[in-house]
C-alpha cells in the first residue's frame, strides 16, 4: 500500500437520515454482478466492456426521471457485433436488455433491472451529406454537436429539445422528442430519412438499402407477414384509421406510432416509422440519417408578461396566426425560480405569483421576411392584455443575440431551475401533455386547479404554440402518504386530459414508466391491444425494455420511485438531469458529475457501515475524487450552477492529513525557493532520458501515492529562461504578471523566437501600450496549485499574498493586472476571493484583472500592424476561458495571425488541470480523444492556445506542438528584418 494512501473512511457521511431509505441498495447486492452473468458476459465481450462493481451499477441506476432501478450488469458496447452478441445471449438465457445513451429521459426509459447497455461512449459521429441537406448521425451524438456541424451549411435538425446540450440523437429518435419549434411537422417521425437498426433477433436493417425489404423477408418472414397483416387490419377499420389520424394532429408520443402502418407501404417502411418513438422496445438504432431544415438566421424575439397564466395562454393563437415559430409559456413559479440561472434578472423573484410570460420568436431567411414578421407581431400586440414587466426587462421585440440567448437560457432551464428550488429531500416528477392549441387556456386553468387541490405548487411551462404543457411535482417518495397523494393526482389528471380535452398524455417525453398504466385510457382497448400485438410480433421473447411502454399493472408508475436524501449543500439541488455530463473530462474514464452525486446519495441511503457503503467508499476515492479534473465546466453546463468540481476539492481537503496540510502551507510560504528549485529540476531533466524519469516517477507514485506524485511525460517542456524581460514602471499602461507556470516552463521544444513574457512585452510596446513586470513576482502565484488539490491553508497563504502584491503593483488598482495564463487569470480574479481576509477582499474589489488574450484583443490589436500570416491554425480554448467568457477574444487574436482559424467541434477541457494530467494521464487521454482526432485529421500550420499546461496536455494528446497565440501574434506583427 502506498505510504500516504488516504483512508476511505474519511469520505463516510457524518450525518444521515435517522432510518435507512426504503429504496436503498441491499447488502446482498454489494458483490456486484452475480455469477454466472458476470463470467458469461466477460467471456463473450471481454472484461473491459463489462462493468460489474456495485459502484458501477449504482451510478447507472439513476437518470433524469423520478425512478431508480439498479441493473445486474452494465455493458459498454463498442459496435454492432457487441449489440448482437448481447441480444443473442439475452434471448438464450431469458434475460432482459435496456439501452441507455445520455440518460436524460424523464420517465425511466434509460433504466433496466437486468442487462443495461451503454450506447453513448462509442456511438458518436456526424457526417454531413449533400452540402447539409442531410446528415448521418451516430446515436450517441448530442443534438447540439450535430447542429454545430450543420450550422456551417446553414442547416439545422428539426427536433430541438431543451436538453439539446446533453441528450443524444438516439434517445431523441427513440422517444420522438421534439422541443420548442418542432411541433408535429419537424419532429423525428417527419424528418428521419432512414435508419439502421438491430432487431431483438439480431437482424440488422438499413432502411435506405434498396434491397432492405427482400433481405428482411428472407431473414424474418414471419415478421414481414405479421406487419402486413396488421396494416390490412387497421386499414379495414375506418373508425380506427380516423382515430389514429386525429391523435397525431397534436403532439403525441404516448404508445407506438400506429400511423406507421398507414404511412408505410412495405414492412421496412412500417418498421422505420415504428422505431421512432419505440423507446428501445423494438430494437437498437445504430445509425440515423436526417433530412435537415434551413437555419433561418434572422431572428426576432420578445418576452411578454401577462397578468395570469390563462391570459398568456389565450394570446398564443394571436402569435401563431402571425407566423411565430416558437411561442413558449412560463408561469410565475417558473419565472421566479429562474433567477437561479446565471444572467436572469434577480427582480424576477419579486414578480406576482399570478404573472405569466410568453417567449415569442420569429425566424426568417432574409431581412424582408424578418421585417414582415415584426410588423405582424407589433400589430398583434395591440390586442393583448399585457402588464408592465419588472424594470430590467423589456417587452419589446429585439434582434439582439445576447438578449435572445438570455431569454432562451431561462426557458430551457425550466426543469432544472424549478427542480433545483424544490424542497430538499423531495423527488421531482416532470410531466408533459398536449391539448388542441385552441383549448390551451382552459387546460392551464384546469391544471392549476387540480394541482392546488392535491396540494402541489403549480410550476407550468411549455410549447404553447403546439398546445404542449409541462408541469412539475415535488414530493417525498419515502413517505407513503405523499406517494398516495401523487397517485390520486395522476389518476385525476389523466382522466381530465383524455375525457375533457381529448389530449395526449405524453406530448414529447414518450410513454415511459409513468404513463404506461394509462395508455389504454387514452387509446382505448382496440388500439392498445394492437400495440401489445406489435410488441409480441417484433420482440416475441420479451427481451427489450419490458414495462417501459406497455404494463398491465395499474400501479406500475408508483414502483421504483427514488428517494432524494440530502447531501452536501453545494450539490443538494441536483435533480440528476445529466446536463453536466457531456462537458465532463472524466465521463469515459470513471464517473460524471451526476454520477458523483448519485453515488453520494446512495451512501446517504445506507445504514452506517453497511457492506454496500463500504464498497462505494472504497471506489469513490479514485472514481470520483481523484479523477475529477476540477475544471468546474459542470457548473457552466448546469442551469442552476452546481459545481461538482468544488465538492470534489472539498473531499480532497478532507482526505489530507494535518501533516500534508502543514507541508502545503510551508510550500506556499516558501514558494520563491520552491519555484527556483522547480525550474532547476526542469532544466536538469532536459539532460536526463525520458525513460529514466518515467521509471523514477512511476516508482515514487507506487511508494507514496499516485494522486500526489506526478508521472513524467515526454512532452513536458524544458525550463524557462532564467530571468524575465526588463521593463520600466514609468509610462506603463498595465502591470504584466507572468504566471509561475511561465516562469518555470519554457515554450515548445525546437520553436525559435522569444519566450512568452518577452512576446507579451514586445507586442504591448509595438501597440503603444507598454507593460511593467514587477521585480518581485518570483514567489507569488495565483493559488490555483493549492486550490485544485484542496489544500486550504496553502491556498489562503498564497491567495492573500498575491492580492496584497497585486494591489501594490497596480498602485491600488489604478492599472490593470494583465495575466498570461487563463487559469491564473480565473484564479486571481475569482477563485482566491473566499480565502481572503476581510481587508484583502476590500483590496481585491479595487483590482482589474485582465487575461492577456483579452488585453491583446481589445487593447493591442488596434495599434498593431500585421506583416505576415500563416495559412491555418487550430485553437484549443481552455476551460478557464469558458469561465471567463474569453473564447471570442482568443479567436479574434488568432484570426489576425492566420488566414483560416478552426476550433474543433469537440474541443473541451483537456483535463491536464495543472498537473492532474500527470497524476492521472488516463484522464487527459480520454478527455481529449475526440478533439485530438479532429486535430490530427489534417495539417495545421499552428496549434494555439492560452495556457501552458493545457498546451502540454494537448501536446500529449495530439503529438503536435501547441503554444500561446500571443507568440504567434508577436511573430505576425514583428517588423520586417527584425
Amino acid at each position: 500500500m502506498p505510504l500516504l494512501e488516504p483512508d476511505p473512511d474519511i469520505l463516510r457521511p457524518t450525518s444521515r437520515p435517522a432510518a435507512p431509505a426504503p429504496d436503498r441498495v441491499r447488502d446482498d447486492r454489494s458483490p456486484g454482478t452475480p455469477e454466472p452473468l458476470r463470467g458469461d458476459l466477460v467471456a463473450l465481450l471481454g472484461e473491459d466492456k463489462v462493468l460489474t462493481g456495485v459502484s458501477d451499477l449504482v451510478r447507472y441506476a439513476s437518470d433524469a426521471s423520478p425512478y431508480r432501478f439498479m441493473p445486474q450488469v452494465v455493458v459498454v458496447a463498442e459496435d454492432l457485433d457487441d449489440i448482437s452478441a448481447v441480444l443473442s445471449y439475452a434471448r438464450g438465457k431469458g434475460r432482459e436488455v435496456v439501452f441507455r445513451a445520455a440518460g436524460t429521459s424523464l420517465n425511466g426509459q434509460a433504466q433496466g433491472e437486468d442487462i443495461l447497455v451503454d450506447v453513448r461512449q462509442h456511438w458518436a459521429g456526424v457526417q454531413v451529406l449533400d452540402e447539409g441537406a442531410r446528415v448521418r448521425v451516430g446515436p450517441g451524438t448530442t443534438v447540439v454537436r450535430v447542429n454545430a456541424a450543420l450550422a456551417r451549411h446553414g442547416r439545422v435538425l428539426g427536433p430541438d429539445p431543451a436538453s439539446a446540450i446533453a441528450c443524444t440523437v438516439g434517445g431523441v429518435v427513440a422517444n420522438n422528442a421534439s422541443g420548442m419549434t418542432a411541433g408535429t411537422t419537424r419532429n423525428s417521425y417527419r424528418t428521419v430519412a432512414s435508419l439502421t437498426f438491430v432487431l431483438p433477433s439480431g437482424t440488422v436493417v438499413d432502411t435506405a438499402d434498396p434491397g432492405a425489404d427482400a433481405a428482411l423477408a428472407h431473414a424474418e418472414p414471419a415478421l414481414c407477414e405479421g406487419l402486413l397483416a396488421l396494416k390490412a387490419e387497421i386499414e379495414a377499420d375506418p373508425e380506427l384509421v380516423a382515430r389514429i389520424r386525429a391523435k397525431y394532429e397534436i403532439k403525441n408520443t404516448n404508445g407506438y406510432r400506429l400511423d406507421a402502418f398507414l404511412d408505410g407501404a412495405t414492412p421496412v417502411q412500417i418498421m422505420r416509422g415504428l422505431m421512432v418513438g419505440s423507446e428501445g422496445t423494438f430494437g437498437f438504432i445504430s445509425d440515423i440519417v436526417f433530412d435537415t431544415l434551413p437555419l433561418d438566421r434572422r431572428i426576432t424575439t420578445a418576452l411578454l408578461f401577462f397578468p395570469s397564466l390563462t391570459a398568456a395562454a389565450a394570446a398564443v393563437p394571436v402569435f401563431n396566426a402571425a407566423g411565430a415559430l416558437a411561442v413558449e409559456l412560463m408561469d410565475g413559479n417558473t419565472l421566479r425560480a429562474s433567477v437561479s440561472v446565471q444572467g436572469v434578472p434577480s427582480d424576477w423573484a419579486d414578480l406576482p405569483r399570478s404573472t405569466a410570460a410568453l417567449l415569442v420568436e420569429f425566424r426568417a431567411a432574409d431581412l424582408a421576411g424578418q421585417e414582415a414578421y415584426e410588423e405582424a407581431a407589433q400589430a398583434s400586440m395591440s390586442r393583448l392584455d399585457l402588464v408592465a414587466p419588472v424594470a430590467s426587462v423589456t417587452n419589446a421585440f429585439t434582434r439582439d443575440t445576447r438578449t435572445i440567448s438570455g431569454y432562451w437560457k431561462a426557458r430551457k432551464a425550466f426543469v432544472t431551475a424549478v427542480g433545483g428550488s424544490r424542497p430538499s429531500g423531495t423527488t421531482l416528477i416532470t410531466e408533459d401533455f398536449a391539448v388542441p392549441p385552441s383549448r390551451l387556456a382552459d387546460a392551464c386553468e384546469a391544471l392549476i386547479e387540480l394541482q392546488t387541490r392535491h396540494g402541489f405548487d403549480a410550476a407550468v411551462a411549455g410549447h404553447a404554440a403546439h398546445g404542449n404543457l409541462h408541469f412539475l411535482l415535488a414530493f417525498d417518495a419515502g413517505r407513503p402518504e405523499d406517494v398516495d397523494r401523487y397517485a390520486a393526482f395522476m389518476d385525476e389528471f389523466c382522466r381530465l386530459t383524455v375525457e375533457r380535452f381529448d389530449g395526449s398524455l405524453k406530448a414529447e417525453h414518450a410513454t415511459g414508466r409513468n404513463i404506461a398504466p394509462f395508455l389504454e385510457l387514452e387509446w382505448g382497448p382496440t388500439a392498445t391491444a394492437l400495440m401489445w400485438r406489435i410488441k409480441e410480433l417484433i420482440d416475441p421473447d420479451g427481451v427489450l425494455a419490458p414495462r417501459i411502454v406497455l404494463d398491465r399493472d395499474p400501479r406500475a408508475h408508483l414502483r421504483g420511485l427514488k428517494t432524494i436524501p440530502r447531501i452536501e449543500l453545494i450539490a443538494d439541488p441536483c435533480i440528476e438531469c445529466g446536463f453536466c455530463e457531456p462537458t465532463c473530462p472524466s465521463q469515459d474514464v470513471t464517473t460524471t458529475p451526476r454520477q458523483r452525486i448519485v453515488l453520494r446519495r446512495e451512501m446517504m441511503r445506507q445504514p452506517a457501515g453497511s457492506d454496500v457503503e463500504e464498497e462505494l467508499l472504497d471506489a469513490y476515492g479514485y472514481d470520483a475524487v481523484d479523477t475529477c479534473a476540477g475544471d468546474s465546466t459542470c457548473k457552466l453546463a448546469c442551469p442552476v450552477g452546481i459545481d461538482t468540481g468544488a465538492m470534489m476539492k472539498d473531499f480532497r481537503h478532507a482526505r489530507h492529513s494535518p501533516r500534508e496540510e502543514r507541508v502545503a502551507a510551508f510550500t506556499a510560504k516558501n514558494f520563491k525557493a520552491v519555484e527556483a528549485s522547480a525550474r532547476l529540476a526542469v532544466a536538469a531533466a532536459d539532460r536526463v532520458s525520458d525513460r529514466l524519469l518515467t521509471a523514477v516517477t512511476r516508482t515514487a507514485r507506487k511508494a507514496v501515492r499516485p494522486d500526489l506524485v506526478p508521472e513524467w511525460l515526454p512532452v513536458v517542456p524544458g525550463a524557462a529562461p532564467r530571468g524575465l524581460p526588463r521593463t520600466a514602471r514609468a509610462d506603463a499602461t498595465a502591470v504584466y504578471y507572468p504566471a509561475c507556470v511561465n516562469r518555470i516552463f519554457g515554450g515548445p521544444e525546437g520553436r525559435e523566437g522569444p519566450s512568452l513574457p518577452e512576446a507579451v512585452v514586445a507586442v504591448s510596446a509595438r501597440a503603444g501600450k507598454p507593460v511593467w513586470i514587477p521585480d518581485d513576482v518570483s514567489g507569488t502565484c495565483c493559488a490555483t496549485i493549492w486550490h485544485s488539490k484542496g489544500y486550504d491553508s496553502g491556498n489562503a497563504v498564497m491567495a492573500n499574498r498575491i492580492v496584497e502584491a497585486a494591489w501594490a503593483w497596480t498602485n491600488g488598482g489604478r492599472l490593470p493586472l494583465v495575466v498570461d495564463a487563463s487559469s491564473c487569470t480565473l484564479g486571481i480574479a475569482h477563485e482566491v476571493v473566499p480565502y481572503l481576509t476581510p481587508e484583502n477582499k476590500r483590496l481585491h474589489q479595487e483590482l482589474t484583472v485582465v487575461d492577456s488574450i483579452v488585453w491583446a484583443a481589445e487593447e493591442l490589436l488596434p495599434g498593431l500592424t500585421v506583416h505576415r500570416t500563416i495559412d491555418s491554425a487550430v485553437l484549443h480554448p481552455t476551460c478557464s476561458m469558458r469561465h471567463l467568457g474569453d473564447e471570442e477574444q482568443l479567436r479574434a487574436v488568432a484570426e489576425v495571425c492566420a488566414d483560416e482559424v478552426v476550433v474543433p467541434d469537440d474541443a473541451g477541457c483537456c483535463a491536464f488541470a495543472g498537473d492532474r494530467g500527470m497524476l492521472h494521464k488516463e484522464l487527459t487521454e480520454s478527455a481529449t480523444r475526440k478533439e485530438a482526432a479532429a486535430v490530427t485529421s489534417r495539417h495545421f500550420d499552428a496549434h494555439l492556445s492560452a495556457n501552458r499546461m493545457c498546451e502540454v496536455g494537448m501536446d500529449h494528446a495530439t503529438g503536435r506542438s501547441y503554444y500561446s497565440v500571443l507568440l504567434e501574434l508577436e511573430r505576425a506583427t514583428r517588423p520586417e528584418g527584425s
